[in-house]
C-alpha cells in the first residue's frame, strides 16, 4: 500500500496518490496531470479511479484531462451532476484499488455533494480518511459557498455538523485525516500549517469539533467568514462543466515575443500585463501599466481574487525560464488566456529603449521621519481586516488588498499614498494596481508591519488586559 500526499504550497492544496498491486487512484488532482501519469508509469501501475471530494471552488481540478489520458473513471459523491462522463457514487459505495477498499461517505455541508473517502487496508481495517473540504486540520469547511434553494449558510452549517457527527467522528481515533487544504487557503478560516493528523487529536484540538451543541457549532463556524474570492464560483462551474485541455492552454501561452511584438500585441489585444517577478525587482523598473503579482507568493489565489475576468487576455513579464510555471499556475485557477510572454524579460525591454516606470520604496526609519513632519499623510494598510484588528498604525486606514477593486474609486490620483502589508508582497501588488489605474504617487514601506512594529510610531495593538493574561 502506498499513499502519497502531493502538497502545492502556493495553493495550500493537497492531492493524493494511492497505489496497491498495480492499481492507482488519484484524489483531487491539480490541473496539470503529467506528474500523476509519470508517477503511475514509473510504478508500473494503471490509474483506475479519480476521486473528487466535491466541486472545488479555489482551483480547477485535472479530473477531465486525467480521465482522457489514463482511461480512469471519475468518481463524485451523491447529488453531484456533471457535464462529462463520471460515476456518481452512492453513500457507502465501495471501490477496490488493488487490495485496498475506498468507501464513499456522503458528508454534505461545505457543498451538497461533498464526500469523504474512507480507505481500508487489505485486511479491511480503516486506515485513513480523505476529507476534502469537510474537515481540515484545525478547522472545517466554510458553509457559505453553495446554497441550494432556500438553504442559508446557517442551514448548511447545520448539515455540516450532522455529517461530521454521524459519518466522521464515529470513526476510530487512530484514523489519519488527510484534508484537501492547509493554512493559507480561503476555504476555511482557522486551518493549521500541519497537513495531516489523527482523528483523535482533531477531536481534542479542533475548535469546531469541540462545540458543545449543534447550535454552538453553527454559530462558531459562521462567525467571521469573509466573502469568498470572486473566482470561487467560476472555478466551481468549470469543474462541473469541463474545460480546455491543459496542453492547449500551454501551447497558446508559451509564445515568446520580442519587445516590439510584445508592445504591438498589448496594444491590439487589450491584454493585461502581468509581471510575476519579485516585488523589489518590479519596483526598480517595470513596463508602464503592468501589475505585479509575484510567483514567490500565493500567486494563483491573488490572481483569482483580483483579476475579475477569467477570459482576460494576459501577457507575461517573467524571470528567465519561468513562463511555463506562470502559465501553469494561472491555468490552475481557470485563467486560460495567456497569449505570450516578453522574450528576454525586462532586460530586453530596456535594451530596446522602451519606457520603464518605478515605484518608490522607503525604509521604516524614513517613513517614521515623514510621519512626524506630515501627520496628515495618507497611509494604507492593505492586510486583511483580521490582521488590521489585531494591530495597526494609528495613522493607517484599512484598505484590504482583497477588496481593492471596490475601494480604488476612493483614491485621489493626485495625492501621495504610503502602502504597507505584513512584509511587502501584497503592498507591491496594491501599489502596482493603483499605479496602473492612474495614481501617480504611491510609495511602498519596506518590510511592512513586521518592520513598523520596531518603530516608535503609535500603534493600536489588541492585547489582553493584565488580569486576563496567563
Amino acid at each position: 500500500m502506498k499513499i502519497e500526499q502531493i502538497y502545492t504550497g502556493c495553493l495550500a492544496e493537497a492531492a493524493y496518490y494511492i497505489e496497491s498491486n498495480g492499481e492507482a487512484a488519484i484524489i483531487d488532482p491539480l490541473r496539470e496531470v503529467q506528474p500523476y501519469l509519470r508517477k503511475a508509469k514509473l510504478a508500473g501501475a494503471s490509474i483506475k479511479y479519480i476521486f473528487e471530494t466535491h466541486f472545488h471552488a479555489d482551483f480547477v481540478s485535472g479530473h477531465v484531462d486525467l480521465a482522457k489520458q489514463s482511461g480512469a473513471k471519475i468518481i463524485y459523491g451523491p447529488t453531484a451532476v456533471t457535464h462529462f462522463d463520471s460515476h456518481i457514487a452512492t453513500d457507502g459505495e465501495v471501490f477496490k484499488v488493488g487490495e485496498l477498499s475506498i468507501t464513499a461517505l456522503h458528508t454534505p455541508g461545505h457543498t451538497p455533494e461533498s464526500t469523504t473517502y474512507l480507505l481500508s487496508d487489505g485486511d479491511g481495517r480503516p486506515y485513513c480518511i480523505f476529507t476534502g473540504d469537510t474537515l481540515f486540520i484545525g478547522d472545517v469547511g466554510r458553509p457559505d459557498l453553495v446554497q441550494q434553494g432556500a438553504m442559508t449558510e446557517e442551514e448548511m452549517a447545520g448539515t455540516l455538523y450532522d455529517s461530521l457527527h454521524h459519518k466522521i467522528l464515529t470513526l476510530a481515533d487512530d484514523i489519519l485525516v488527510y484534508p484537501a487544504h492547509g493554512a493559507g487557503s480561503s476555504c476555511g478560516k482557522n486551518m493549521s500549517k500541519e497537513t495531516f493528523d489523527t482523528l483523535g487529536n482533531q477531536k481534542a484540538v479542533n475548535y469546531a469539533l469541540k462545540a458543545a451543541s449543534r447550535e454552538e457549532f453553527i454559530e462558531q463556524v459562521t462567525d467571521g467568514i469573509l466573502p469568498p474570492p470572486q473566482y470561487f464560483a467560476k472555478n466551481a462551474a468549470i469543474n462541473k462543466y469541463g474545460y480546455s485541455s491543459f496542453a492547449e492552454v500551454q501551447k497558446k501561452g508559451l509564445v515568446p515575443l520580442l519587445p516590439e511584438d510584445f508592445e504591438a500585441t498589448a496594444n491590439h489585444s487589450g491584454a493585461l500585463l502581468l509581471d510575476t517577478r519579485d516585488p523589489q525587482q518590479f519596483a526598480a523598473g517595470f513596463i508602464p501599466h503592468s501589475i505585479n503579482i509575484g510567483l514567490g507568493g500565493q500567486f494563483a489565489p491573488w490572481v483569482g481574487a483580483l483579476i475579475t475576468d477569467l477570459k482576460q487576455p494576459i501577457l507575461l513579464i517573467v524571470e528567465e525560464g519561468m513562463a511555463e510555471e506562470a502559465i501553469t499556475r494561472l491555468a490552475r485557477v481557470g485563467y486560460d488566456y495567456t497569449i505570450g510572454y516578453l522574450e528576454g524579460g525586462i532586460a530586453a525591454w530596456k535594451d530596446a529603449g522602451k519606457e520603464l516606470d518605478t515605484i518608490s520604496s522607503v525604509s521604516v526609519a524614513e517613513f517614521e521621519a515623514e510621519v512626524h513632519q506630515r501627520p496628515d499623510m495618507h497611509v494604507l494598510d492593505v492586510r486583511k481586516p483580521g490582521e488590521y484588528e489585531t494591530g495597526h498604525l494609528e495613522c493607517a486606514s484599512s484598505r484590504p488588498l482583497d477588496y481593492i477593486n471596490e475601494w480604488t474609486n476612493e483614491i485621489n490620483t493626485a495625492e501621495t499614498y504610503y502602502l504597507h502589508c505584513a512584509g511587502g508582497y501584497r503592498s507591491m501588488i496594491a501599489a502596482s494596481i493603483l499605479k496602473a489605474r492612474g495614481a501617480a504617487h504611491v510609495i511602498d514601506i519596506a518590510g511592512g508591519y513586521a518592520a513598523l512594529r520596531a518603530t516608535q510610531l503609535k500603534r493600536t495593538d489588541n492585547v489582553l488586559p493584565q488580569e486576563l493574561r496567563s
